[in-house]
């Protein structure tokens, strides 16, 4: 974890809801406007999810209001209105429609005009006067949506997108007015008009965005997707026995609800009545449905195939798995990734340079018609400086990122994967080195006892009473092999005071009066001492996952080198390493908190750690990357990048791929928006694409949209077809 990832993760974040954003620029004015204040350390712009991400201490409503001065109407997302399942669709629809419609006029206004200009004699008056109002059209129906944003922008003394598109059509528009004017007054002037130029620029643009916000609403459908597995509403069992539909943010912990088969689990609880099989496919991954009775506890999202259970919520709908899920796949489409900040910085410079070579270029071809005494070179400078404002509009500079983020993180979190941030996704496809602790990350860690030890004068069953009775607070697994122990021998451990749990050594406890230790020993799993003197050991044995030689290959197939790191002791992690493949010289067993820190930190390479105890929280925190089991403790959990489904170690190279796969597209995404405007900029300011180039230039700034939208569906697509077998 990187020093910067590990100071955000410390400091405050939100999420302001924002609206009307549309381009690179939009994104950089809102940073900029957000960065200058003291109490804001880092912002993200999620173009595409019309997201801004906050680090900081500043109030929320007050960084709302700054973006909303900005031109840019905000509000804390905490406070925004919920938009849930059909609502975010229908959301995400209606900005597509405007799109659709827009293009529509524009395109469908201009083509018919544009056939007769090209077929028939544009000097015919009727001809002309229907150009001009298609123009005028195009230009009343179509541009306002640009020229208001240009002009709010001027208002703050920036520029965006739009500034480009408005100067650019609005000079076509009005220099073809003049034209029209001289014309009618006499002045034989024998330049072309560009009235159906304006149009198709409008008309192009708009089919551009509409593109833009189609693909966005397919990229954004994971979360769509995710809350779609929660009910909106759940049969609550009322205080008389009868039931009543009730709505999932009515529920709360302690709630009895009935879930029916067939029907989905409308918030995590536990089992109060009824047996039935239950897909657990979102959170575990596994396909196949498992045993759920009274006790077991159950998660919201989860399909009910078969019986009828009655379940006691202990969530509240907003704060269930898939609820939480959502939120933290949101957060991260709402993060920025490293690589996105020389996008920001180029974009944030990119429209006033734009603006400065444009100038240049009427003024140097203004000089020449000047020294020639003719009207054609002051022509071709309008119509050169026109292109290169066409030409240079940076709105697929804004999608290039946060659109491959978008996919990436989703399709990872169809997968049980959760990825906390952009840049955990970015780092994790840069590295080197894997390193796996070994209970409960590459082992089922529900171990067994397999051997008691009893020194003279001591019975094998005091030794497992004292034991259970010290590990009873505790959740490592090999507490809950000791207890299972007592269990099975029909022992009744007594009730410890003073408990301590010492990380990757063992238990203190007091227990009957006596001062009992159980902690790590080199010749057995554990060591009893009761009052400072040995009683006994506890030998224990796990069984490595049955993915787990599986994924340490595939590991190693993509390049990586993969280390177990075990406080167990040698012989037990030789026993797991042999099992699943991994050369011994790769095992570091008898490790502490402490060592594995240290080790970790002191890789000179990008790493991965996976863990899922308290005593792996260090390491995770000190990887460039850390990867937490779901079902491991809260500590490690808030000390990951990452979040991977338990009994899952697959869900490493799967994560290492689709990062892989995910950062190479947002490079290519990065170079497709780029390649149309360095290329076409000098082509256009000398002129050389001659009276079409302001429709070359909207047509190659639509192709490079398209371009850099097509690749990221490739991105999506590409995944899932190659990583279907997983999801």
């Amino acid at each position: 974890m990187t020093n910067e990832t590990t100071q955000q993760a410390q400091t405050p974040s939100f999420q302001l809801a924002t609206k009307d954003m549309h381009c690179a620029s939009c994104a950089g004015s809102i940073r900029q406007a957000l960065i200058s204040h003291d109490h804001v350390e880092d912002v993200a712009v999620n173009v595409p999810g019309a997201i801004v991400t906050v680090v900081g201490t500043i109030d929320p409503a007050q960084a709302a209001a700054i973006v909303t001065a900005t031109g840019f109407p905000s509000q804390p997302a905490a406070e925004a209105a919920p938009l849930r399942k059909g609502e975010r669709e229908a959301a995400a629809i209606v900005k597509e429609r405007r799109w659709a419609r827009r293009a529509i006029i524009g395109l469908g206004i201009w083509l018919p005009t544009a056939i007769m200009s090209w077929t028939l004699d544009e000097s015919m008056l009727w001809l002309q006067w229907l150009q001009l109002t298609a123009g005028t059209a195009v230009l009343v129906l179509v541009g306002p949506g640009f020229f208001m944003s240009a002009i709010e922008a001027a208002k703050r003394r920036t520029t965006n997108m739009d500034t480009l598109i408005s100067i650019g059509a609005g000079t076509a528009w009005a220099y073809s007015v003049v034209l029209f004017i001289l014309e009618r007054v006499g002045v034989d002037h024998g330049q072309p008009m560009y009235f159906t130029e304006a149009s198709v620029l409008f008309g192009l643009i708009s089919l551009g965005h509409w593109f833009e916000a189609r693909s966005s609403r397919r990229a954004g459908s994971a979360i769509r997707e995710l809350l779609e597995l929660q009910p909106d509403t759940a049969e609550r069992i009322t205080g008389d026995h009868t039931t009543q539909r009730v709505a999932i943010a009515t529920v709360s912990p302690g709630d009895r609800l009935i879930v029916r088969p067939g029907g989905r689990l409308p918030v995590d609880g536990t089992v109060v009545e009824g047996a039935s099989e239950i897909d657990e496919s979102l959170i575990t991954g596994e396909s196949e449905p498992v045993q759920r009775g009274v006790g077991d506890a159950v998660v919201s999202g989860s399909l009910n195939t078969v019986g009828r259970l009655i379940i006691e919520a202990t969530a509240s709908g907003a704060d269930s798995t898939v609820a939480r899920i959502a939120e933290l796949v949101s957060n991260t489409m709402g993060s920025r990734a490293s690589i996105q900040r020389l996008a920001d910085r180029v974009s944030s410079v990119f429209v006033p340079i734009v603006l400065g070579v444009a100038l240049l270029t009427i003024t140097g071809w203004s000089i020449a018609a000047g020294i020639e005494g003719s009207w054609a070179p002051f022509q071709t400078g309008v119509i050169a400086a026109v292109t290169v404002l066409i030409i240079s509009c940076p709105c697929a500079l804004g999608l290039a990122t946060p659109m491959a983020i978008m996919v990436g993180t989703g399709e990872s979190g169809r997968r049980g994967i959760l990825i906390k941030s952009a840049e955990a996704l970015e780092h994790a496809a840069s590295v080197r080195h894997v390193i796996f602790d070994k209970t409960g990350t590459l082992t089922e860690g529900r171990p067994t006892v397999i051997a008691v030890i009893a020194e003279s004068g001591t019975d094998e069953d005091e030794v497992v009473r004292f034991a259970a009775a010290a590990e009873s607070p505790s959740e490592h697994p090999v507490a809950t092999a000791v207890m299972a122990e007592a269990h099975r021998r029909g022992i009744s451990p007594p009730k410890a005071y003073d408990f301590v749990a010492v990380p990757g050594q063992g238990v203190k406890a007091t227990v009957d009066g006596k001062a009992v230790e159980v902690m790590r020993d080199p010749r057995a799993a554990c060591v009893v001492r009761i009052d400072g003197v040995e009683r006994g050991r506890i030998d224990v044995k796990d069984a490595p996952l049955p993915d787990a030689a599986s994924s340490i290959r595939e590991l190693q197939e993509l390049g990586l080198q993969v280390t177990m790191l075990s406080g167990d002791r040698e012989e037990a992690a030789f026993a797991i390493a042999t099992a699943i493949g991994l050369d011994l010289e790769h095992v570091l067993a008898g490790q502490t908190p402490e060592s594995k820190a240290q080790w970790v930190t002191n890789r000179p390479e990008t790493t991965i750690m996976v863990g899922d105890g308290l005593n792996d929280a260090a390491a995770l925190a000190g990887a460039t990357v850390g990867m937490a089991v779901g079902s491991g403790t809260n500590v490690a959990i808030e000390a990951a990048d990452v979040v991977i489904p338990a009994h899952r170690p697959s869900a490493v190279p799967l994560l290492v791929t689709i990062a892989k796969r995910t950062l190479t597209a947002i490079k290519q995404n990065l170079f497709l928006a780029f390649v149309y405007n360095s290329a076409m900029i000098p082509i256009a300011a000398f002129g050389l694409l001659g009276t079409w180039g302001p429709v070359i230039a909207a047509g190659a700034m639509a192709i490079s949209d398209v371009s850099v939208i097509g690749n990221t569906v490739r991105l999506s697509s590409t995944l899932r077809r190659r990583l279907g077998q997983t999801s």
